[in-house]
Order: C-alpha cells, then sequence, then structure tokens
C-alpha cells in the first residue's frame, strides 16, 4: 500500500474558515408555515406546554393531586435559630502569632483564621506543632491540645462565650 503524503500549510488568522454551520444563524419562529415553525412556532396545538413562560410546574408538582411534601404531617422543630457557631483550629495554625500575643476570639478573627459568624473557638491537635509562648483565651481545647499547649510554655484558659440567642429570648418574653 502506499503512504499518503501529508502537506502541511502555513495556516495564518485569515486562512481559518469555521466549519459548516457552527455559526448558524437564529431560527425565527411563527414566520409563516413555509418555514416549518409557523402559526404555533413548533410547540403543537393548546396544552401546558404550548403555553408561554415556565413550562413545567414546581419541582414535586404530582398532576394537581396534593404532594407528599404536604400530606405527610410536619413533627419536631428546628434549633437552627438558637445554635451557636463553634470553630475549630488546630494548633499549628496559632504559628501565625508572634511570642507572647494573646490568642481569643478576636484576634482569631483579625488575624483570618475563623469566619466571623462563629461564636466560639475550640482548639484541636493537628497541623503540626505550637512553636511560640502565647496566651490562649478560648472557649475549649481537646485534651491533647492543651498538653501540647502546656509542653510549649503557653497558658490556656477556658472562656464562657455570651450566649445572645437567651438574652433576645429574655427580652422579648418581657
Amino acid at each position: 500500500m502506499a503512504e499518503k503524503k501529508t502537506v502541511e500549510k502555513d495556516t495564518q488568522d485569515f486562512d481559518i474558515n469555521p466549519n459548516n454551520r457552527v455559526n448558524k444563524p437564529k431560527n425565527r419562529v411563527g414566520r409563516g408555515n413555509g418555514s416549518g415553525n409557523g402559526k404555533t412556532c413548533g410547540k403543537g396545538q393548546k396544552g401546558q406546554k404550548s403555553r408561554k413562560g415556565r413550562k413545567r410546574p414546581y419541582v414535586g408538582f404530582e398532576g394537581g393531586q396534593m404532594p407528599l411534601n404536604r400530606r405527610l404531617p410536619k413533627r419536631g422543630f428546628s434549633n437552627s435559630p438558637f445554635k451557636i457557631n463553634t470553630a475549630e483550629i488546630t494548633l499549628g495554625k496559632l504559628n501565625v502569632f508572634n511570642d507572647g500575643d494573646e490568642v481569643n476570639l478576636d484576634t482569631l478573627k483579625e488575624k483570618k483564621l475563623v469566619k466571623r459568624i462563629a461564636k466560639r473557638v475550640k482548639i484541636i491537635v493537628g497541623g503540626g506543632d505550637l512553636t511560640k509562648k502565647l496566651t490562649i483565651n478560648v472557649y475549649n481545647a481537646s485534651k491533647g491540645a492543651i498538653q501540647e499547649i502546656e509542653k510549649s510554655g503557653s497558658t490556656f484558659t477556658k472562656v464562657e462565650v455570651k450566649e445572645e440567642a437567651k438574652e433576645k429570648q429574655k427580652s422579648e418574653k418581657a
């Protein structure tokens, strides 16, 4: 069999042509029966799918039958309005502070180690060893983390959190 020889041609920007019908024009519906999409614009006759706007109803719609999520009884309650967000931080991340610095919720938020929504912080083991001597005042720490903190020469004290949710409830009742 004879091998086909390919000739490479230097192409330039003005030589490149798009493939056939890549940039095809938008289909204009409702412009006469000769186009194939005249009168009803390719949507057929009457019915829900022929109407303008949203073609399908909401998720869980059962054709007019009472949907399952409304047939079932509602039970229990959600505690989410009263949830207190606790952020966890590893010991290794505390090395961004200088020797002798105080570590608390506000300083952690300033260094962007904890999200602003956090109301309290728990320190856990991981991310390397603590090499700085710090004064740590946070809500809680794991047993292993407390041992590592004391081993590095730092001090740890537990701090109580102001529970704003309870204060709000009390003020609303009064």
